[in-house]
Protein backbone atom coordinates (compact mmCIF):
# COMPACT_ATOMS: atom_id res chain seq x y z
CA UNK A 1 0.00 0.00 0.00
CA UNK A 2 0.88 3.36 -0.82
CA UNK A 3 0.40 6.19 1.52
CA UNK A 4 1.75 10.34 1.26
CA UNK A 5 2.24 11.55 4.32
CA UNK A 6 2.32 15.83 4.00
CA UNK A 7 3.64 16.83 7.37
CA UNK A 8 6.09 19.77 7.88
CA UNK A 9 7.93 18.98 11.42
CA UNK A 10 11.19 16.32 10.05
CA UNK A 11 10.84 14.89 13.55
CA UNK A 12 7.32 13.63 13.79
CA UNK A 13 7.36 12.68 9.46
CA UNK A 14 10.47 10.54 10.16
CA UNK A 15 8.42 9.00 13.20
CA UNK A 16 5.71 8.30 11.30
CA UNK A 17 7.55 6.97 7.88
CA UNK A 18 9.78 4.56 10.00
CA UNK A 19 6.56 3.19 11.53
CA UNK A 20 4.62 2.38 8.55
CA UNK A 21 7.96 1.19 6.64
CA UNK A 22 8.26 -1.26 9.81
CA UNK A 23 4.87 -2.40 8.68
CA UNK A 24 5.87 -2.97 4.65
CA UNK A 25 3.59 0.10 3.72
CA UNK A 26 5.56 2.60 1.22
CA UNK A 27 5.50 5.99 1.98
CA UNK A 28 6.42 9.10 0.62
CA UNK A 29 6.85 12.52 2.67
CA UNK A 30 5.73 16.54 1.62
CA UNK A 31 7.19 19.12 3.77
CA UNK A 32 4.65 21.63 2.32
CA UNK A 33 0.98 21.83 1.00
CA UNK A 34 2.07 22.86 -2.18
CA UNK A 35 4.27 19.89 -2.28
CA UNK A 36 1.90 17.72 -1.42
CA UNK A 37 -0.14 18.65 -3.96
CA UNK A 38 1.68 18.12 -6.76
CA UNK A 39 2.61 14.65 -5.66
CA UNK A 40 -1.19 13.71 -5.20
CA UNK A 41 -1.80 15.10 -8.69
CA UNK A 42 1.14 12.65 -9.97
CA UNK A 43 0.45 9.80 -8.72
CA UNK A 44 -2.50 7.48 -6.72
CA UNK A 45 -2.31 6.31 -2.91
CA UNK A 46 -4.19 4.24 -1.26
CA UNK A 47 -3.51 6.36 2.05
CA UNK A 48 -3.01 10.06 2.35
CA UNK A 49 -2.21 11.72 5.58
CA UNK A 50 -2.34 15.86 6.08
CA UNK A 51 -1.27 18.18 8.87
CA UNK A 52 -3.08 20.73 9.13
CA UNK A 53 -0.62 23.72 9.68
CA UNK A 54 1.25 23.37 6.41
CA UNK A 55 3.23 26.17 4.60
CA UNK A 56 2.08 27.62 1.38
CA UNK A 57 -1.31 25.40 1.23
CA UNK A 58 -2.93 24.49 4.75
CA UNK A 59 -4.35 21.26 5.56
CA UNK A 60 -7.69 22.13 5.46
CA UNK A 61 -7.36 23.62 1.76
CA UNK A 62 -5.15 20.97 0.94
CA UNK A 63 -7.64 18.60 1.60
CA UNK A 64 -10.63 20.33 -0.54
CA UNK A 65 -8.13 20.24 -3.12
CA UNK A 66 -7.42 16.55 -3.30
CA UNK A 67 -10.96 15.94 -2.73
CA UNK A 68 -12.01 18.03 -5.84
CA UNK A 69 -9.49 15.65 -8.15
CA UNK A 70 -10.43 12.01 -6.30
CA UNK A 71 -13.36 12.05 -4.36
CA UNK A 72 -12.84 8.68 -3.15
CA UNK A 73 -9.21 8.45 -1.50
CA UNK A 74 -9.11 8.23 1.74
CA UNK A 75 -7.80 11.09 3.91
CA UNK A 76 -6.45 11.60 7.78
CA UNK A 77 -5.81 15.01 9.04
CA UNK A 78 -2.89 14.89 11.63
CA UNK A 79 -3.39 17.76 13.65
CA UNK A 80 -2.72 19.69 17.41
CA UNK A 81 -6.01 21.44 16.83
CA UNK A 82 -8.82 19.69 18.49
CA UNK A 83 -11.76 22.40 18.93
CA UNK A 84 -15.24 21.15 17.85
CA UNK A 85 -15.29 23.82 15.17
CA UNK A 86 -11.49 22.32 13.70
CA UNK A 87 -12.81 18.99 13.47
CA UNK A 88 -15.92 20.43 11.66
CA UNK A 89 -13.53 21.90 9.49
CA UNK A 90 -12.13 18.96 8.36
CA UNK A 91 -14.92 17.28 7.90
CA UNK A 92 -16.48 19.33 5.85
CA UNK A 93 -13.30 19.89 3.71
CA UNK A 94 -13.35 16.30 3.21
CA UNK A 95 -11.12 14.27 5.92
CA UNK A 96 -12.31 10.62 6.80
CA UNK A 97 -10.67 10.97 10.04
CA UNK A 98 -9.30 13.20 12.13
CA UNK A 99 -6.04 12.38 14.58
CA UNK A 100 -5.39 15.12 17.43
CA UNK A 101 -1.64 15.70 18.08
CA UNK A 102 0.30 14.06 20.31
CA UNK A 103 -0.54 10.78 19.18
CA UNK A 104 0.46 6.46 19.78
CA UNK A 105 1.56 5.78 15.97
CA UNK A 106 -0.24 2.59 17.62
CA UNK A 107 -3.43 4.41 16.76
CA UNK A 108 -2.34 5.87 13.50
CA UNK A 109 -1.84 2.66 12.32
CA UNK A 110 -4.81 1.38 13.52
CA UNK A 111 -7.09 4.36 12.29
CA UNK A 112 -4.71 3.95 8.81
CA UNK A 113 -6.04 0.25 8.17
CA UNK A 114 -9.65 0.54 8.98
CA UNK A 115 -9.88 3.77 6.64
CA UNK A 116 -7.70 1.60 3.54
CA UNK A 117 -10.22 -1.75 4.34
CA UNK A 118 -13.63 0.40 4.40
CA UNK A 119 -12.24 2.16 0.85
CA UNK A 120 -11.09 -1.63 -0.86
CA UNK A 121 -14.38 -2.94 0.47
CA UNK A 122 -16.56 0.32 -1.50
CA UNK A 123 -14.41 0.41 -4.04
CA UNK A 124 -15.05 -3.39 -5.40
CA UNK A 125 -18.77 -2.91 -5.26
CA UNK A 126 -18.75 -0.52 -8.05
CA UNK A 127 -16.86 -1.05 -11.58
CA UNK A 128 -14.07 0.81 -12.90
CA UNK A 129 -15.49 3.04 -15.56
CA UNK A 130 -14.42 5.70 -18.53
CA UNK A 131 -16.13 6.93 -20.84
CA UNK A 132 -18.03 3.82 -22.21
CA UNK A 133 -15.59 1.56 -21.42
CA UNK A 134 -16.50 -0.62 -17.57
CA UNK A 135 -14.35 -3.09 -15.80
CA UNK A 136 -15.85 -4.90 -13.54
CA UNK A 137 -13.50 -6.02 -10.14
CA UNK A 138 -15.69 -8.72 -9.18
CA UNK A 139 -16.06 -10.61 -12.15
CA UNK A 140 -12.83 -9.78 -14.18
CA UNK A 141 -14.68 -8.86 -16.80
CA UNK A 142 -14.29 -5.76 -19.15
CA UNK A 143 -16.77 -4.01 -21.68
CA UNK A 144 -17.15 -1.66 -23.72
CA UNK A 145 -20.06 0.14 -25.23
CA UNK A 146 -21.45 -3.23 -23.95
CA UNK A 147 -19.31 -5.49 -26.15
CA UNK A 148 -17.50 -7.82 -23.96
CA UNK A 149 -13.70 -7.32 -24.09
CA UNK A 150 -11.32 -10.41 -23.85
CA UNK A 151 -8.23 -9.79 -22.08
CA UNK A 152 -5.19 -12.05 -21.29
CA UNK A 153 -4.16 -11.47 -17.66
CA UNK A 154 -1.23 -8.95 -17.83
CA UNK A 155 -3.29 -7.00 -19.87
CA UNK A 156 -6.14 -6.91 -17.90
CA UNK A 157 -3.68 -5.50 -15.10
CA UNK A 158 -2.44 -2.71 -16.83
CA UNK A 159 -5.83 -1.87 -17.64
CA UNK A 160 -6.83 -2.05 -13.98
CA UNK A 161 -3.95 0.13 -13.49
CA UNK A 162 -4.76 2.69 -15.65
CA UNK A 163 -7.82 3.19 -14.79
CA UNK A 164 -7.04 3.38 -11.10
CA UNK A 165 -4.80 6.64 -11.95
CA UNK A 166 -7.26 7.48 -14.71
CA UNK A 167 -6.54 11.15 -15.93
CA UNK A 168 -2.63 11.00 -14.46
CA UNK A 169 0.36 10.55 -16.65
CA UNK A 170 1.92 6.89 -15.62
CA UNK A 171 5.53 6.16 -16.53
CA UNK A 172 6.89 3.65 -18.17
CA UNK A 173 8.64 2.36 -14.81
CA UNK A 174 5.25 2.85 -12.71
CA UNK A 175 3.88 0.30 -14.61
CA UNK A 176 6.83 -2.23 -14.98
CA UNK A 177 6.65 -1.54 -10.85
CA UNK A 178 3.31 -1.74 -10.34
CA UNK A 179 1.78 -4.15 -12.67
CA UNK A 180 4.85 -6.54 -13.54
CA UNK A 181 6.49 -5.97 -10.03
CA UNK A 182 10.34 -5.61 -11.52
CA UNK A 183 12.84 -2.62 -12.07
CA UNK A 184 12.17 -1.28 -15.13
CA UNK A 185 15.04 -2.39 -17.53
CA UNK A 186 15.51 0.36 -20.41
CA UNK A 187 16.15 -1.99 -22.93
CA UNK A 188 12.74 -3.60 -23.52
CA UNK A 189 10.05 -2.55 -25.04
CA UNK A 190 7.19 -4.93 -23.26
CA UNK A 191 5.14 -1.77 -21.42
CA UNK A 192 5.29 -0.69 -25.20
CA UNK A 193 4.01 -3.64 -26.72
CA UNK A 194 1.40 -4.86 -23.66
CA UNK A 195 -0.19 -0.89 -24.02
CA UNK A 196 -0.04 -1.41 -28.34
CA UNK A 197 -1.90 -4.67 -27.85
CA UNK A 198 -4.56 -2.66 -25.34
CA UNK A 199 -4.75 -0.23 -27.86
CA UNK A 200 -6.06 -2.33 -30.45
CA UNK A 201 -8.45 -4.06 -28.12
CA UNK A 202 -10.26 -1.27 -26.41
CA UNK A 203 -9.49 2.00 -28.80
CA UNK A 204 -9.93 -0.06 -32.56
CA UNK A 205 -13.05 1.06 -34.43
CA UNK A 206 -14.25 3.63 -31.76
CA UNK A 207 -14.42 7.17 -32.26
CA UNK A 208 -13.22 8.25 -28.79
CA UNK A 209 -9.62 7.03 -27.92
CA UNK A 210 -8.52 6.38 -23.94
CA UNK A 211 -5.24 5.30 -23.91
CA UNK A 212 -3.05 8.21 -25.04
CA UNK A 213 1.11 8.45 -25.23
CA UNK A 214 2.44 11.96 -23.57
CA UNK A 215 5.80 12.06 -25.72
CA UNK A 216 9.14 11.26 -22.71
CA UNK A 217 6.75 11.07 -20.14
CA UNK A 218 4.38 7.43 -20.18
CA UNK A 219 0.98 7.34 -21.12
CA UNK A 220 -2.20 8.23 -19.60
CA UNK A 221 -5.73 6.91 -19.96
CA UNK A 222 -8.78 9.84 -20.59
CA UNK A 223 -11.37 10.68 -22.74
CA UNK A 224 -10.09 12.47 -25.90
Amino acid sequence: MKILLVEDEPKLASFVRKGFENEGYEIEVAYDGRMGHSLAQQQRYELIILDVNLPYINGFELCRQIRLQDPHVPILLLTALDSLDDKVTGFEAGTDDYLVKPFEFKELLLRARVLTRRHTEAARKHPLRIADLELNLDSKTVTRAGQRIDLTTKEYSLLEYLLLNRGKVISRVDIAEKVWELNFDTNTNVIDVYVSYLRKKLDKGYDTKLIHTVVGMGYVLREG
